[in-house]
């Protein structure tokens, strides 16, 4: 019987997608995989254009809930759903030229008939999702709702200055951007 190895202390696993259903459940694969052979910590360099805000809340409740310190590095662009997702780690970092964008949650749908039970219902759904999305930021962050509201409706994109100040990220970096900080 050979001896085991003891699990690494820090492990980085890199998330360069769209949040889809397929790179939901890659994720959530390697990081339960983590968490049972008792990794310490894991650092996840991060960039996402966003995607489906179903598959973007569970992964950040999964990602709340893991076993080991959780640090999240955004190495570009953290857009629409990510910035939830981002926000699950409780130590968060980014480089100087990354940006983070905020915009109000829509819905694709092919050419159809509505009614009005039906608009209504998708109406509450994205006022529901929009909803959680906001108390996700407003409860990580120091920007105001009435603040996040407005990100939604202009679709705005910020600078790791911004995100530093309003506390989405703990520190960015001036020039480069290491994943090990002390």
């Amino acid at each position: 019987m050979q001896p085991t190895q003891p699990p690494p202390q820090i492990v980085y696993v890199i998330f360069i997608a769209e949040i889809v259903p397929q790179t939901t459940e890659v994720l959530i694969q390697a990081l339960s995989n983590l968490a049972q052979s008792k990794v310490q910590e894991v650092y996840i360099a991060f960039s996402t254009p966003g995607g489906s805000v179903m598959h973007g809340m569970t992964l950040y409740n999964f990602l709340r809930g893991v076993p080991f310190k959780l640090i999240m590095h955004n190495l570009g662009n953290v857009d629409s759903i990510g910035n939830a997702i981002f926000l699950a780690a409780e130590e968060r970092y980014c480089c100087a030229h990354s940006t983070f964008m905020f915009h109000g949650v829509g819905f694709d749908r092919p050419a159809s008939r509505y009614e009005e039970k039906g608009l209504r219902e998708m109406l509450d759904g994205l006022t529901s999702d929009q909803r959680r999305i906001g108390a996700i930021i407003s409860g990580h962050t120091s920007i105001p709702q009435d603040e996040i509201e407005g990100l939604f409706r202009e679709a705005k994109t910020m600078t790791s200055e911004f995100a530093r100040e309003r506390g989405i990220v703990t520190t960015s970096e001036s020039s480069s951007c290491p994943l090990a900080h002390p």
